[in-house]
């Protein structure tokens, strides 16, 4: 006679009186459909009393990665990653002397003010 528990054979371990319905696995739900830019479609469910609002407009479709809308015709558009810069771009935006002269002189004010205000 082999011991070790104290199930019953055949009983589901961890059942008792608190059943599926009672951890929500049949709690009223809704689907909302997601597609990409590619025409892929994404079902989610979301709980049935949700407000509107709460639901995401987009999410990020697990079969492409890509933005997933829920308007079918007008899906999400992938975003534009911007090229490597260069130093040499770097230092054209820079600003000439008298900008920087100017935002040292507007940051010392502000701090020197902050300074001020702080007592012991």
């Amino acid at each position: 006679m082999a011991s070790g528990g104290s199930a019953i054979r055949g009983s589901r371990v961890g059942a008792g009186p608190m059943g599926e319905q009672d951890r929500g696995f049949h709690a009223d739900r809704i689907q909302v459909s997601y597609w990409d830019e590619m025409g892929n479609e994404t079902v989610r469910n979301f709980a049935a009393n949700l407000p509107d609002e709460e639901i995401p407009e987009t999410i990020d479709s697990p079969s492409t990665g890509l933005p997933a809308g829920r308007d079918k015709e007008n899906p999400p558009s992938v975003t534009k990653l911007e090229p490597y810069k260069t130093h040499l771009a770097y230092v054209k935006e820079r600003r000439s002397e008298e900008e920087a002269a100017q935002l040292l002189e507007e940051a010392l004010v502000q701090l020197r003010a902050r300074r001020g205000t702080v007592t012991n």
